[in-house]
């Protein structure tokens, strides 16, 4: 059985300036969390949503993803 691709890669900007790179399955909550501390920030979603396992390896290797060969 394949796994849920159901979580989302993110990052978080205020500006121009990314604050942080995060992974989450649910981007509005994330949001309002991050505000908290940062209100002028945004939340910027990067690619589609992907499974647990990806976005955590992305999330890992500092927002940066591996291309196919």
């Amino acid at each position: 059985m394949a796994e849920k691709r159901d979580t989302y890669k993110y990052h978080f900007k205020v500006g121009k300036r990314i604050i942080y790179r995060g992974v989450t399955n649910d981007l509005e909550r994330r949001e309002l969390e991050h505000k908290q501390r940062w209100p002028s920030g945004k939340i910027h979603k990067v690619g589609v949503r992907t499974t647990r396992i990806k976005a955590l390896e992305w999330e890992k290797n500092g927002g940066k993803s591996r291309r196919r060969k």
